[in-house]
């Protein structure tokens, strides 16, 4: 499938979770595969699939159940054993992207990482192109303020 990897990095980016991407690739495919005949246009074939990912994401999200963290526990945890200590710039960066809210990261992965116009990103969306670029706006500014504020931490 061409663009499974496109579909997995868009779904990972989103939720985190390297397994729950998987799963959720798989049933994109298989949801897509059972709905081939409504795929009008071979050319938009990865917003589609992106379309059913995010879907399906969302899916996963309303019934999902978060599971429950002991208080006492994450306390005594050693703050080593939380913490990563990968000082690679990029593992910064997708750190940063990571904590992103969903509204702002989504479009920002589609920006940088499927390559996707602004035009395309309010369509996929559904939204106003200036909402994308809005949306886009803040997510750089909070990466911005994130990253400066991380270097501005350092010793």
């Amino acid at each position: 499938m061409p663009f499974r990897a496109d579909v997995f990095r868009f779904v990972y980016w989103l939720c985190r979770d390297r397994a729950l991407a998987e799963d959720v690739v798989q049933e994109t495919l298989l949801r897509a595969w059972r709905s081939l005949d409504s795929l009008g246009d071979e050319q938009a074939a990865r917003p589609w699939l992106l379309t059913i990912a995010r879907r399906e994401l969302a899916r996963v999200f309303e019934r999902k159940r978060l599971p429950m963290v002991d208080l006492d526990l994450a306390n005594e945890a050693e703050p080593e054993s939380l913490a990563v200590n990968d000082q690679h710039e990029v593992e910064e960066m997708r750190r940063a992207i990571l904590k992103l809210d969903v509204i702002h990261r989504e479009p920002l992965v589609l920006q940088v990482l499927l390559g996707y116009s602004t035009e395309e990103i309010a369509q996929h969306l559904e939204i106003s192109v200036a909402a994308v670029l809005t949306r886009l706006f803040r997510a750089r500014q909070v990466l911005r303020q994130q990253l400066l504020g991380a270097e501005g931490s350092r010793p």
